[in-house]
């Protein structure tokens, strides 16, 4: 008989999130919109310090009217990582602009402030600048804001990894003109599907909201202005949301620890080095990723095969977006300049997708089940 399945990443519910559904059943709010919604808005801008939120079907959605709101629009350059997953530059797509990637740098794997300044230099004058805070650990915050204020281009804040990680005290996602989080059923907390978009400028808030709406005019009849979208939150959704946030720094504080585990028990293989955490900043560790020494004979296919044989579930680090057969046409920017003419893989970004691995970061893993995924991890390295 298989061992018991161990999962990457799944939803962990506690209780709480029944009594807010059932109470919206009480009451009859079971469409979108209703109290649950009203109030997750508020205990999540409260917990993040910020001043307004906007509760939405998806990240993706979040990001969406992030883009809408700064007005990009078809042409428009927008710079983003390309170290991330797909929903972060698929809006970029949606409003005809134009995706340029940004290498990482090293100590975080995020946005590599000096490739964003060459950027900047091929492209003086991007409609946005987008960040990621990838796998829950921040970005070098303090010097990409500076480079975006010294160019006067705006920052949006993909923070859908590292909802409860912070930056010399302050929280990613508030950093930024505007910041979004999601609640992906892997994330820390998650809604099952579900994302906010925050600001401190109401009007930003505001009108994600009224977007979101399908962009009813205040009136009696059905009149509409401008194009609208279906993105809004509903009642039951944001009832688990919650639930869940009641529980954000208890998930932190497991993701931690998980993290630590594994750090602890790779230390004598020198051969594997962990996910880098910002010095500057708290991480709240969504996914322990591990990088493996190129000169070393074991790949991270190696490893994974062996965890999936062992019914462990894992899986490779984002592939870069501009290896992605969809973004082909989109340039690349190195700390040296523009890469479009390079070798596709000749990065940091594509090293570490080349030879990393995400490992098992369930919250819910016993002693026993971190012994089991560690022990298959050693072996593969002969330990």
């Amino acid at each position: 008989m298989a061992e018991k399945r161990i999962y990457l990443s799944s939803p962990t519910m506690h209780g709480e999130e029944q009594e807010f559904i059932k109470e919206a059943f009480d009451t009859n709010w079971v469409a979108p919109l209703g109290p649950n919604v009203n109030a997750f808005e508020k205990e999540l801008a409260d917990y993040v310090g910020i001043a307004h939120a906007s509760a939405l079907s998806a990240g993706t959605a979040a990001i969406h009217l992030a883009l809408k709101l700064l007005g990009v629009g078809e042409g428009d350059v927008v710079f983003v990582p390309s170290l991330t997953f797909s929903a972060t530059c698929n809006p970029i797509i949606y409003e005809k602009a134009v995706p340029v990637f940004i290498d990482s740098e090293e100590d975080t794997w995020n946005m590599d402030p000096a490739a964003l300044e060459a950027a900047f230099e091929k492209y003086p004058s991007p409609k946005a600048v987008m960040v990621v805070h990838l796998y829950g650990t921040p970005a070098r915050l303090d010097e990409i804001m500076e480079i975006c204020a010294s160019h006067n281009v705006p920052l949006i804040e993909d923070a859908a990894e590292s909802l409860g990680s912070t930056y010399k005290g302050k929280h990613t996602g508030t950093f930024g003109r505007i910041g979004i989080y999601s609640f992906n059923g892997n994330k820390i907390i998650t809604t099952s599907g579900g994302g906010m978009l925050v600001a401190n400028e109401e009007e930003f808030t505001k009108k994600a909201t009224f977007l979101a709406t399908q962009a009813r005019d205040p009136a009696r009849h059905y009149q509409h202005s401008q194009i609208g979208y279906n993105y809004r939150m509903s009642n039951i959704v944001a009832g688990v949301g919650r639930g869940q946030l009641l529980h954000l720094e208890e998930h932190k504080a497991l993701k931690k620890a998980i993290y630590r585990k594994y750090e602890e028990r790779f230390s004598d293989i020198p051969e594997i080095t962990l996910n880098p955490l910002n010095k500057d900043g708290d991480a709240n560790c969504w996914l322990t990723c591990m990088l493996i020494d190129p000169g070393c004979g074991v790949t991270p296919n190696q490893v994974m095969d062996a965890l999936e044989a062992d019914n462990i579930e894992c899986r490779p680090i984002w592939k870069p977006m501009h290896l992605q057969p969809v973004f082909e046409q989109c340039d690349f920017i190195t700390k040296d300049g523009s890469a479009e003419n390079k070798p596709s893989m000749d990065s940091v970004s594509a090293d570490i997708f080349e030879w990393g691995l995400c490992l098992p970061s369930d919250v819910k893993n016993t002693d026993e089940d971190m012994e089991r995924i560690i022990g298959i991890v050693r072996r593969c390295f002969g330990r």
